[in-house]
């Protein structure tokens, strides 16, 4: 462990700013590992004075940085993309010690990284805009996308890195300077990412500020950065309730937002499923990153009639899932964050059952010597209804609700009747079911799937729900427009001054 800390440039001591500088002299933040309750390190975390001086620096880091051809700022994310390539195990190694999600997955988060890096850099040649033919004769009409400005970011413990890629590898190569604050959870993944576009940018002779990073409370820190009219767009990653408080700020200074909240994502299970692919994909779906993953799958919607088989099978599967040190070989599901979130997944299974459902297998909370970090649960099964209070909120946690249905319209009906709209799924080998799924009267999702399971997006596409899920959408496909500002222009290359519409104005 302490091998990788040092590689990654993690000290005992780090400081929890950066703006070209590391700065920071307020409250200090332990970073405990969920896998054994260790202390990795500590972060001196910034104080309102020193974000507003973190800032101050990412805007006069943006102002330079728009004035450099697009294809230059994706040098800099092309070497980003390769330094990540380097630094991957050891990357993926600390997202694993520090958010407890296993070694696998670590390793894919920073995939992610630089699979978004090397999108980005081709995207810096392809910022286009349209040319609109004019009613006015000897008049040319176009729109431009120009660099918006300082991009703040929020992203969420769950996935304490690739979320800063998705937003900042675009907003750099459209221009845009990028203030960082993770979450409290996982700040050394951050400091470590910092540390390698600090070490990228001096070699490219960018100016490292613009990848800031502000770790600090969120009441303090956290609003001011929400408040403050220098940063045009906060894209924030977290639960609806956080997702409130950004978009009535933001919104407020007429400010945007990008919102990526909570999901509530459904499986639909039709006769026509194949179960071969069925029960693999709603096992890495719901017990995948114990549960905590905004895409993980929480409920199975699946027609009567296969309903004891599935449940069966899936039993059958949960048995063979082996918990433990997300470190080690063979471990399928890690621990939660910390022993809140356990607290949370408890109290949830007590209300399943006052509401009237089922446990059906699991909800329970680890014991002994290698689950002393009080972080490890049995990933739960239950049998519930739709409309239960606690089905409607998103618990984040290894609960599988299992839900049946009688027709496909029935089918969904339950699926969209939830707050949230992420990801979505329906397994089935009848065209007619999939299509009509997909379909404007189908899934109210903005992902919808067939035939794979809710989690695991690519980032060549859109990354966004709908509903209290907030409406965002990152990384791939044209996310970039939301970091850019548009500008519709019209020359006229006559000697005459005709008007719009037609319009006759004087003499």
């Amino acid at each position: 462990m302490n091998d990788i800390l040092r590689r990654l440039g993690i000290e005992s001591v780090n400081a929890g700013g950066f703006c070209g500088e590391w700065i920071g002299s307020g409250d200090t933040l332990e970073s405990k590992s969920p896998g054994d309750g260790s202390t990795l390190a500590s972060v001196t975390q910034v104080t309102t004075d020193e974000y507003d001086q973190i800032a101050h620096r990412a805007h006069e880091a943006f102002l330079s940085w728009r004035v450099l051809p697009a294809p230059v700022r994706g040098e800099t994310v092309r070497q980003l993309g390769n330094a990540l390539r380097e630094a991957k195990a050891d990357l993926g190694a600390l997202v694993t010690l520090e958010m407890g999600k296993i070694l696998p997955e670590g390793g894919g988060e920073v995939q992610e990284m630089i699979d978004i890096c090397d999108f980005a850099v081709g995207l810096s040649r392809q910022l286009y805009g349209l040319t609109m033919h004019s009613e006015r004769p000897g008049h040319r009409m176009y729109e431009q996308w120009h660099p918006l400005g300082v991009v703040g970011v929020i992203s969420a413990f769950n996935f304490p890195v690739a979320v800063w890629s998705w937003n900042g590898a675009l907003a750099s190569v459209c221009g845009d300077a990028v203030l960082w604050k993770p979450s409290s959870q996982t700040p050394l993944t951050a400091i470590a990412c910092t540390k390698i576009a600090e070490r990228v940018c001096k070699a490219t002779g960018a100016d490292p500020a613009i990848f800031s990073l502000v770790i600090g409370r969120g009441s303090s820190v956290g609003e001011r950065l929400l408040e403050d009219r220098r940063i045009p767009l906060v894209s924030a990653t977290g639960s609806c309730n956080m997702g409130y408080r950004v978009g009535e700020v933001v919104g407020k200074r007429l400010g945007r937002s990008i919102l990526e909240l909570g999901g509530n994502n459904a499986i639909i299970v039709t006769p026509e499923a194949d179960m071969a692919l069925v029960v693999p994909a709603i096992l890495f779906g719901a017990v995948g990153t114990a549960g905590q993953r905004c895409t993980s799958t929480r409920r199975i919607i699946v027609h009567e009639s296969m309903r004891s088989e599935l449940v069966e099978r899936l039993l059958a599967a949960y048995k063979q899932v082996n918990i433990g040190n997300p470190m080690e070989s063979g471990t399928l599901m890690g621990p939660l964050i910390d022993t809140k979130a356990v607290d949370t997944m408890m109290t949830a299974i007590a209300t399943i059952k006052q509401e009237g459902g089922e446990i059906l297998c699991g909800g329970e909370k680890l014991e002994g010597q290698q689950y002393a970090s009080g972080c490890y649960v049995t990933p739960c099964i239950a049998s519930a209804r739709n409309e239960f209070q606690i089905v409607q909120d998103e618990t984040f946690a290894p609960i599988l609700y299992i839900i049946g249905y009688k027709t496909l319209d029935e089918a969904i009906h339950l699926h969209n009747d939830v707050p949230q709209g992420l990801s979505s799924a329906i397994f089935t080998r009848n065209l007619l079911e999939a299509e009509r799924f997909l379909a404007h009267t189908g899934s109210d999702c903005g992902i919808a799937n067939v035939n794979i399971g809710t989690s695991g997006a690519e980032i060549g596409g859109a990354f966004g729900g709908e509903k209290e899920t907030g409406g965002g959408r990152e990384s791939g496909s044209d996310a970039w427009r939301a970091y850019m500002r548009r500008q519709t222009n019209t020359i006229n290359y006559t000697t005459e001054l005709p008007l719009a519409q037609g319009i006759k104005f004087g003499g």
